[in-house]
């Protein structure tokens, strides 16, 4: 493995009468600004001419460095200053990550005017533009950045929002010249001061808008740093695709670069076919030093690495670490990843995982060592707070610390419920140790209680647990899974195949479609054999598959069954696929219906 800094592993454990543990890191908490840019004109001070972004145009790459990106943000701070906006007068976008979003975003904020991503989805893939609706009541924007592109003006005409100033080119509001009041009003910011509104992905209902402070901001960004001292070693560089409405891209990513004087390339693929070559293009242009990604993204760019022994090289030569979230990482694709990186550059690259929220800004426990067990969420960052409640038969996480929310805007009921007796904010994923004897060893993902659910006998279901260890039985070819079975006999999957690796399998075209694939008989005894053999190992009804259907569409984004990040709605998509859990449980299962066993 390499030789890359960790930060030692010192861990505290308090533990109740009730079962109730509660972890905290012995590392006391590094200092960090009151506000974020801070750091930004500590390198503007220091390093004017790095590049801090870069953006793709026609012919090469768009380049703001960082004096230049202090100089634009001053002056599109006194612009929105004159036109009024302030605390109570936030500012949006509706954009793509872009140069342009990124400005105006630390230009916002940094004045105490908060600054509010809106989900591009919200205008794009909607009908009637509701959620759209909702994010503005909420958020009261009193200015919005408006790409020109046709689709989002007519989203925005859905809107009615008195006054609404609307901007569609930055230069609109770089023609001012900094004076006096934009110092009064950066002097004004505190750690209290709101940055931004981020919203929710609504998987419960409707977006809601979480308060995000300077103070969380900062205190997250300085925490993982301190765990993964190699970011201050030399200053990271990163392609990144990820949104910036969301936490890890609009937070964690876009943070760390800024924190550590780095450069952040805007990626403007995505791990979906027919975009995912643009990131490839982007990758061979540029040598990251890491990587914060889904395993999905993983796993369609193994094969090129495999592929291609230049590539591989070119990539993986300065590469300190690969992040991973939002799934655990298949330990087929871990051991792929591993030979590619031995075989390219003579080492082993360290894997690392984490855990958080949009509300807990969103790492509350970080992997900061070179595990081998897959899905190490790792543990608590120097102050961050853990506690582990015992709830619906699981170990509930829950977090207090300066990286956490005080709650959402205009919404009372939801952050009196986010928060437990103590403060605590209440994640709503399950945890367990790697090791109980050894809780050092780290934490990993054991489901999200809210998806749990009970079959007809009173059984509980643990969903995320079924969900995990299926698609590990049938990687590399399933994409995801949604779990069926509650008030029924047995449990159910609705499969979505990872095309490619699919194909690959079987020697057939990539491009082939869902609905060939969920035909192809290889294919269908080929996965019923291999949940046959996880049902070996999963006697119990908790666990044991008995039956299941392939999707011939992927899941969809403008029903809300997936998020930007690839995450898989649950509950949305057995909702919305309400028809095929109904032909899982028929008492005569059709054709598109594959029995694992006798029973339900």
């Amino acid at each position: 493995m390499t030789d890359i800094p960790f930060a030692p592993r010192a861990l505290e454990v308090e533990r109740k009468w009730d079962g109730t543990l509660y972890l905290r890191s012995k590392l006391p908490p590094a200092p960090y600004p009151v506000q974020l840019s801070e750091w930004l004109r500590r390198w503007a001070r220091e390093q004017p001419a790095r590049t801090f972004l870069a953006e793709r145009i026609p012919g090469g790459w768009r380049k703001l460095a960082y004096g230049e990106a202090l100089e634009l943000a001053n002056r599109v701070s006194q612009a929105l200053l004159d036109l009024g906006l302030g605390p109570e007068r936030p500012a949006a976008s509706l954009g793509h990550n872009s140069i342009e979003v990124a400005i105006l975003k630390l230009a916002a904020m940094q004045v105490g005017i908060p600054f509010v991503p809106v989900s591009p989805s919200y205008s794009l893939l909607s009908e009637d533009f509701g959620v759209l609706r909702h994010v503005f009541a909420v958020a009261r924007p009193a200015l919005v950045y408006v790409p020109a592109e046709q689709s989002f003006r007519r989203a925005l005409q859905a809107v009615e929002s008195p006054g609404l100033i609307q901007v569609s080119r930055l230069d609109e509001l770089t023609r001012a010249k900094p004076g006096r009041e934009l110092e009064q009003a950066y002097d004004r910011v505190t750690g209290d001061t709101v940055a931004k509104y981020l919203f929710t992905s609504g998987s419960t209902g409707l977006p809601k808008a979480v308060i995000v402070t300077q103070r969380m901001l900062c205190a997250n960004a300085t925490g993982v740093c301190q765990l993964l001292p190699v970011l201050d070693d030399h200053p990271p560089v990163l392609v990144d695709w990820m949104p910036w409405h969301h936490v890890a891209g609009g937070n964690k990513n876009f943070d760390l670069v800024l924190r550590c004087g780095g450069t952040l390339y805007i990626d403007g693929g995505r791990p979906q076919p027919g975009r995912f070559e643009e990131t490839l293009r982007n990758l061979r242009e540029i040598q990251p030093t890491f990587m914060n990604n889904v395993p999905l993204a993983y796993g369609m760019l193994a094969p090129h690495l495999e592929a291609d022994d230049e590539f591989a090289h070119h990539l993986l030569e300065r590469m300190d670490f690969l992040f991973y979230g939002a799934a655990p990482m298949p330990i087929s694709l871990w051991e792929r990843l591993d030979r590619v990186a031995t075989k390219a550059i003579g080492r082993r690259i360290p894997l690392l995982s984490s855990l958080g929220s949009t509300e807990t800004t969103p790492c509350s426990v970080l992997g900061h060592w070179a595990s081998e067990v897959s899905g190490n969420l790792g543990l608590p960052l120097p102050g961050v707070e853990i506690k582990l409640a015992p709830t619906a038969e699981k170990l509930e996480m829950r977090v207090k610390g300066p990286n956490v929310t005080p709650g959402y805007l205009r919404d009372e009921a939801s952050t009196r419920k986010a928060f437990d007796e103590e403060g605590f904010y209440r994640m709503g994923d399950a945890v367990r140790f790697v090791d109980e004897s050894r809780p050092e060893e780290g934490l990993l993902f054991d489901g999200r209680i809210s998806e749990n659910f009970k079959l007809q006998t009173g059984t509980w279901v643990q969903a995320g647990t079924v969900r995990t260890d299926a698609l590990a039985a049938i990687s590399p070819l399933g994409q995801d899974a949604a779990v069926a079975g509650e008030g029924r006999a047995g449990i159910g999957l609705l499969v979505f195949l990872n095309r490619a690796e699919c194909a690959r399998a079987l020697g057939l075209d990539a491009n082939i479609s869902f609905g060939d694939l969920a035909a192809n008989a290889e294919l269908r005894e080929m996965l019923r054999e291999r949940f046959a053999a996880y049902n070996r190992h999963h006697a119990g009804s908790s666990s044991r598959i008995s039956r299941f259907a392939i999707m011939t569409e992927p899941p969809s984004p403008a029903a809300h069954e997936i998020t930007d990040k690839g995450y898989l709605n649950q509950r949305a998509i057995l909702a919305g696929r309400a028809e095929w859990v109904e032909a899982l449980y028929a008492r005569e299962p059709g054709a598109d219906v594959i029995v694992i066993h006798e029973g339900p």
